[in-house]
């Protein structure tokens, strides 16, 4: 697996996406008030409404079950599980060293 996209999140998402189009000439694609995709910055991300969290490092594979296996079996504290959001599926943990981490498959 390898990553594949970074995830920000902030209680004041208008002033977040303001400040990454001003600091660093960013733009983005609206998917409406809670979400804002990153659309130059070098890598695929976005910007999630909510409340402020380290960002989450995202994963990607073809076999999302046999990667939460693996996970689970390597020590992995699993914080929210396989779940369904518009264009895949996914599933988040912590590592053993506590970094928020998910991984995610288009099917």
């Amino acid at each position: 697996m390898q990553i594949d996209y970074i995830e920000f999140s902030s209680p004041k998402i208008e002033d977040t996406k303001t400040f990454f189009a001003d600091a660093f000439g960013w733009s983005f694609n609206d998917y409406g008030p809670e979400y804002q995709e990153l659309a130059d910055a070098g890598i695929s991300g976005g910007i999630a409404a909510g409340p402020l969290a380290p960002p989450l490092v995202i994963l990607k594979t073809d076999d999302l079950e046999a990667a939460f296996a693996k996970v689970s079996a390597a020590g992995a504290r699993i914080t929210r599980e396989i779940y369904a959001f518009p264009g895949g599926r996914r599933f988040e943990f912590l590592e053993p060293g506590g970094s928020a981490m998910a991984v995610w498959s288009e099917t």
